[in-house]
């Protein structure tokens, strides 16, 4: 069975990948919606793409991606702590505090602000497409004084040499990935998880005053418990929103359908995204 995810190799959603899929043959891919397309294309059975991190917020991408175009269903989640640290070519390890840019991905350099500002201060920083990537690059160019943000397994898999470790400025900082699969794979049984999510998209009806709030009292009154909502352009103009909403629960035969029925009595429009095991793995 293949897995594809977003790569290059050694990025954070390896990482995950690993954890649970280690038995499976792992395949990167250059962007997220690549990743996506691979598993519509039948290239691989499954993908694992990150959502949310607990610092930088949703991933916007894999969100529009995942409503608008691939609409793939999600089988599970995974959750792994988030470890930056900054590394360069082996042969600029004696002058990294002089290095000229610093390369990571737009989330890592922001979860990473306080160090930079102290220690880089005036340095520019330049986006990619990953961490694994700016490892990447700083090995391919050890003419250029640089340094790279990304992870243990990126330096170890480009051989680049840590000189300052868990360089994020909050320990708590967490991501997590989702599952995508159009076959019926019981990821339960895969990472041993019993614990569920239920992912909704709910579009309110169009100028209906209190809607959203009807909505939430769907919810409420049935004391089912909502770990996350969040509003997404529909971008079919401004002021046109849908919403993502997390239940902290498995999809039953009573109270989701229950409240799916409310609220389309409402006049929204609702998609079930997913109700799936999810899991929380430690990387040491």
């Amino acid at each position: 069975m293949k897995v594809g995810y977003l790569g290059p190799k050694a990025t954070f959603t390896e990482l995950a990948v690993k954890k649970v899929f280690e038995r499976f043959e792992h395949v990167p891919y250059q962007t997220i919606p690549g990743c996506m397309d691979a598993v519509s294309n039948h290239d691989v059975e499954l993908a694992v793409v990150p959502l949310e991190n607990a610092l930088e917020g949703s991933v916007n991408i894999t969100l529009d991606y995942l409503t608008q175009v691939a609409e793939l269903p999600i089988i599970g989640e995974i959750t792994i702590p988030i470890k930056q640290h900054l590394m360069v070519h082996p042969q600029n390890a004696e002058s990294w505090q002089d290095a000229e840019k610093i390369y990571s991905h737009s989330h890592a350099i922001a979860q990473c602000h306080k160090f930079l500002h102290k220690h880089f201060k005036g340095v520019p920083y330049e986006s990619v497409s990953s961490t694994a990537a700016a490892a990447k690059m700083i090995m391919e160019s050890p003419e250029q004084n640089a340094a790279a943000i990304a992870n243990e397994l990126a330096a170890k898999e480009y051989g680049a040499t840590i000189v300052e470790r868990s360089i994020h400025d909050f320990d708590y900082n967490h991501t997590r990935f989702i599952v995508l699969s159009e076959q019926n794979i019981d990821f339960q049984v895969l990472s041993g998880s019993s614990h569920y999510r239920t992912t909704l998209m709910v579009t309110l009806p169009s100028d209906q005053a209190g809607a959203l709030h009807q909505v939430l009292s769907a919810f409420a009154w049935r004391k089912i418990n909502l770990s996350k909502i969040e509003s997404r352009p529909m971008k079919t103009g401004i002021g046109n929103y849908f919403f993502i909403i997390d239940l902290e629960m498995k999809l039953d035969d009573v109270l989701i359908p229950g409240a799916i029925a409310e609220m389309e009595a409402l006049g929204c429009s609702v998609k079930l995204l997913g109700s799936y095991p999810a899991i929380m793995v430690d990387l040491d």
